[in-house]
């Protein structure tokens, strides 16, 4: 593995971090912006699954029934995965739930929070992996970028969280850091397993993209449509399809 792949596997992880920074300079950031970042951050991941991940596997696949087959299986399954996830594991929809009552139980809810997007960057950090070979090295970069862009505003809504329950901008800052770490390990399974074996690479494509449409679907954009935000949300969201669909096709 040479400089330029680790690096592309390491960075969007960190993205998560940088996404964190205007919690320093920033007094107050709303809900609505953040809506519209995280709707934003649903259309570049959107766009990357069709482009970045889903036609190379039906490409990859041999095309035709063969290849649509094995993506439409991969796709289930890996909706079906974090599917699972989200059912067993305990968590908040923060930002669509105003969280009342006790401090105690508004400080469970927001690292229950916290938690869920961790966990839930493991197939985001897959698909990076995946997509990272050196015989295409502009698909995984397409990718790279697309999950460095959704990171962003995600570390945002985990710092902006904390500071609100007045913790320190530099423990936000760190805990939004940690929360995208779990990227790297995904990413670097993902892409020993496919230099193990790339015949399983097709159905490796499309089960991360399933996972991905997944938390789009179920996380993202419920999160954003809330408090009178979707429509700016949603354009938020066209914009980010609109971006990552060029730069998908730029690089």
């Amino acid at each position: 593995m040479n400089l330029r792949i680790a690096a592309q596997l390491i960075l969007p992880g960190l993205a998560t971090a940088l996404g964190a920074i205007p919690i320093f300079f920033a007094k107050d950031i709303s809900k609505k912006t953040i809506n519209i970042l995280l709707g934003f951050a649903a259309g570049v991941m959107l766009a990357a699954t069709f482009f970045s991940l889903l036609i190379p596997s039906i490409e990859m696949g041999i095309g035709g029934v063969k290849g649509i087959l094995i993506t439409s299986i991969g796709i289930f399954i890996g909706c079906l995965a974090l599917d699972l996830i989200d059912r067993y594991m305990p968590h908040e929809h923060l930002i669509t739930h105003d969280v009342e009552g006790k401090n105690a139980d508004r400080l469970r809810k927001i690292w229950l929070f916290i938690i869920a997007i961790t966990i839930h960057n493991f197939p985001e950090g897959l698909a990076t992996g995946v997509a990272t070979l050196p015989d295409d090295p502009g698909n995984g970069l397409a990718i790279a970028i697309a999950i460095a862009l959704q990171n962003m505003p995600e570390g945002l809504a985990v710092a902006v969280a904390l500071k609100k329950e007045n913790y320190s901008n530099g423990f936000a800052f760190v805990i939004a850091l940690i929360t995208g770490l779990f990227e790297p390990l995904g990413a670097f399974i993902g892409y020993y397993l496919v230099k193990i074996s790339t015949a399983i690479l097709p159905f490796t494509l499309a089960f991360t993209a399933g996972a991905m449409l997944f938390v789009i679907s179920d996380e993202i954009i419920p999160e954003t449509h809330s408090e009178g935000n979707q429509r700016g949300a949603t354009y938020g969201l066209i914009i980010g399809f609109i971006i990552m669909m060029a730069l998908d096709y730029l690089l």
